[in-house]
């Protein structure tokens, strides 16, 4: 059984570890406990992760946030799996710090990642993981906040999130979107 794993950030140096980035660290974290290893490919940094005769076909959007869907309708189709196999992690404005929401469909909630997977999908059916980011900024502020790095006492937090992350990405692919939705969206 195949499944794609879609975390969203933005390639370069300067949006390395910051909070819109989370898709990323998850997917690098998870690569890096499978000892899978991310590839340059098309539209994407590509890697393979095996778990339990389930095959994760991990993605790294290289298209920039705001054309995800490129990618992510690319891979899809080229591995030919279903929406309902599609895992997309974005960050999240409305959740606290470390908090996640597991959805197996949903709005794009203002976040432009999702907004163009959504359009270029012609649907909002496909799950995805929500990873909370806070909302501490100052009005005006808030893309300085998203693209901004996190601070020294959030990162004990933002590690654990990420663990727990994993897990919830492990227990879509094992359990199914509505058993792992009803465990994840407990906490």
């Amino acid at each position: 059984m195949k499944f794609l794993i879609v975390g969203l950030g933005n390639i370069g140096t300067d949006y390395e570890h910051t909070r819109h980035n989370i898709g990323f660290d998850v997917l690098d974290t998870m690569a890096a406990k499978y000892e899978a290893t991310f590839s340059s490919d098309r539209l994407a940094n590509y890697a393979l992760i095996k778990l339990k005769g389930k095959q994760l076909h991990c993605i790294k959007p290289t298209t920039y946030m705001n054309l995800s869907g490129k990618a992510a309708a690319y891979w899809a189709n080229k591995l030919n799996i279903e929406k309902e196999n599609i895992l997309v992690i974005a960050d999240d404005l409305a959740l606290p710090i470390s908090k996640l929401r597991l959805r197996s469909k949903g709005s794009d909630a203002g976040h432009n990642g999702l907004k163009n997977i959504n359009e270029v999908f012609n649907s909002i059916e496909y799950p995805r993981l929500r990873f909370g980011i806070g909302n501490t900024f100052e009005k005006g502020r808030q893309v300085d906040f998203v693209l901004g790095k996190w601070t020294e006492p959030e990162i004990p937090e933002i590690k654990k999130g990420i663990e727990n992350a994993i897990k919830a990405v492990e227990l879509f692919v094992l359990e199914g979107c509505e058993r792992a939705m009803n465990k994840i969206n407990q906490g």
